[in-house]
């Protein structure tokens, strides 16, 4: 695992720096008007490309080195990894269209990160097979197309969720690589090395498109970015329930409930103004820390400025992760207290937005 994550990291690293060189231009296509910007110049936002890039080196080598390098690392990678990729494939298009031509439409996007779903109920075979109470499992066994309807949800959607939180540098790239780590980390608990090398090497992928994301913000990773994450993110987490029956379902959902619910809350405060969901607003939980909490920073250079105060945001959203991703990781297999600990994040976000909102917040949470 360890050789497939150096070279998924270098080539997303290597890849990442030539965007970086020769994309700027098309950076100008993106609107200085837009409500969720918070930076100042021309940006390419085209990461999504160079973590394909990476992901799919790295996958390609995992499977090279079983079957035909003698597996020396255990993983039995086969050809099924290929459906991942074909899975990966309509969402990652779709998003990086998205970042090239800013025109791709929100119910086209929508479309094609289902596409993504159907495909990965069609070629990778993923269900829901439980939901950790006795009378849920008991309805996905009179009904199993409704695992197959979860499957497909979670795939279209999580990767627009990883899109919501991907406001500033270092924050949706962080959280799907700690994701990733926590993912791998049970599936070699539960001996699927399989699984787990595909997570470590999205995850060290990631990390190359960080070199440049973070703290710089030399690059983006785009919609084209968030969509590979959420939609391997998505597999990883179905495909780790439905193969080892030790692992809650509540596990995947306490390591996302950050996205998940920043999603939904966010459906629900535009719905109650009357809003579509699919406008883009600056109110946000990341983007009211950035307002409210996070101190100006006094610099002669007004995009210095603007970078150093963007840098400081995400390191409190880490922090928020963490809280939901350490208890995941050490009860994995215990069903009621993931559910108290997803129950205790919704309170605590809440009362957090609330408090933000009407300026109550401590004052040494400000920096």
């Amino acid at each position: 695992m360890i050789w497939l994550s150096v070279v998924g990291f270098l080539v997303a690293a290597v890849a990442a720096g030539l965007i970086v060189r020769w994309g700027r231009e098309h950076a100008a296509v993106y609107g200085d008007n837009m409500p969720q910007r918070f930076h100042l110049g021309h940006v390419p936002r085209l990461g999504g490309a160079a973590l394909v890039l990476g992901t799919a080196v790295g996958w390609a080598l995992g499977v090279l080195q079983s079957t035909h390098w003698g597996d020396p690392g255990s993983l039995r990678l086969d050809y099924w990894v290929v459906g991942w990729l074909l899975v990966v494939l309509p969402a990652a298009v779709g998003g990086i269209a998205e970042d090239l031509t800013q025109r791709l439409s929100v119910r086209y996007r929508l479309t094609l990160t289902g596409v993504s779903g159907a495909l990965a109920v069609g070629l990778s075979g993923l269900s829901l097979p439980r939901m950790g109470l006795p009378w849920l499992d008991a309805v996905l066994a009179a009904a199993p197309w409704l695992g197959l309807a979860i499957v497909v949800l979670a795939v279209a959607g999580l990767p627009h969720a990883f899109n919501i939180i991907d406001g500033y540098n270092g924050l949706a790239g962080m959280v799907a690589l700690i994701v990733c780590l926590a993912l791998a980390h049970v599936a070699l608990q539960v001996g699927d090395r399989a699984l787990a090398a595909l997570l470590v090497s999205t995850a060290a992928a990631t990390g190359g498109f960080l070199v440049w994301n973070y703290p710089r913000g030399m690059l983006f990773a785009g919609d084209g970015g968030a969509y590979v994450w959420g939609v391997v993110i998505a597999m990883a987490s179905i495909s780790l329930v439905q193969r080892n029956a030790d692992v809650s379902p509540w596990f995947p959902m306490l390591l996302l409930i950050y996205p998940v619910w920043e999603t939904v809350f966010s459906i629900y405060r535009k719905a109650v103004r009357g809003v579509s969901p699919g406008v883009a607003d600056a109110l946000h939980f990341h983007q009211l820390i950035y307002r409210r909490i996070v101190r100006g920073v006094f610099h002669d250079d007004e995009s210095r400025r603007v970078l150093m105060r963007n840098n400081r945001t995400s390191p409190y959203l880490w922090g928020f992760t963490l809280l939901t991703v350490v208890p995941a990781v050490l009860f994995w297999n215990n069903t009621p207290l993931l559910m108290a600990f997803c129950g205790l994040f919704v309170v605590s976000y809440v009362m957090a937005y609330l408090a933000i909102v009407r300026f109550k917040v401590p004052n040494w949470l400000r920096h």
